[in-house]
């Protein structure tokens, strides 16, 4: 590992010493952070696929039903049929914060409708176009939650790999670097005191012979 260009100087080490204690403890946060973070993300992700299973099943059965009256339905009797919406909704959208991570809350508030339970007429539409909106409808608050879910999950990861990023770096370069700095340094300044004291003893041996 290479050292720091640095002057090897007490106050030097001293500055080091610093930076070092602050490296060790910013790495310790960090790692912890990391590991918090890692520990809701799974929890996020065993409820997001909870969800998302649940969820299939909805729009399984809802484009079964389509599929099905579709076969006894004509091209614009499904139009005229879909061309409105069963109900009337507001998505209210916020922050939510995790770990310091802003991820984004939603949340789904239903309308009141002017119309019936169906949009439609009886005449021309089938049992399995009423289940099919039915199951739709059913599955739109699971859908945003899921939508809500999976980006918060997305948000995560992206900053877990950050501080993992963060956390190698202080763990296998800067704190490594500012030890062996800091053993440079160390080493520099005991060879000149070892040198200071080498020169003051001959001083004195010479002081003696002038003396003597």
């Amino acid at each position: 590992m290479a050292v720091l260009r640095v002057n090897p100087t007490r106050m030097e080490l001293t500055r080091l010493k610093k930076r070092l204690a602050v490296a060790v403890r910013g790495h310790k946060l960090l790692k912890d952070k990391r590991d918090e973070m890692v520990r809701r993300f799974m929890e996020l992700i065993k409820g997001n696929k909870r969800l998302r299973e649940s969820v299939e099943a909805e729009l399984g059965v809802a484009l079964r039903s389509f599929l099905g009256a579709s076969l006894t339905m004509s091209p614009e009797d499904m139009e005229v049929a879909l061309l409105y919406p069963s109900k009337r909704f507001k998505v209210h959208v916020a922050k939510n914060n995790i770990m310091s991570v802003d991820v984004p809350k939603i949340e789904y508030e239903e309308l009141e409708s002017n119309h019936s339970t169906y949009p439609y007429g009886m005449i021309n539409t089938t049992g399995e176009m009423d289940v099919a909106v039915d199951r739709l409808a059913e599955a739109l608050p699971g859908l945003i939650r899921l939508a809500e879910l999976e980006k918060t999950c997305n948000m995560l990861a992206d900053e877990i790999e950050k501080t993992r990023r963060r956390v190698n770096a202080l763990e296998y370069v800067m704190i490594p670097q500012l030890e062996e700095t800091i053993r440079y340094i160390t080493m520099k300044l005991d060879e000149n005191e070892r040198g200071n004291l080498t020169r003051l003893m001959k001083m004195k041996e010479l002081m003696k012979q002038a003396e003597g």
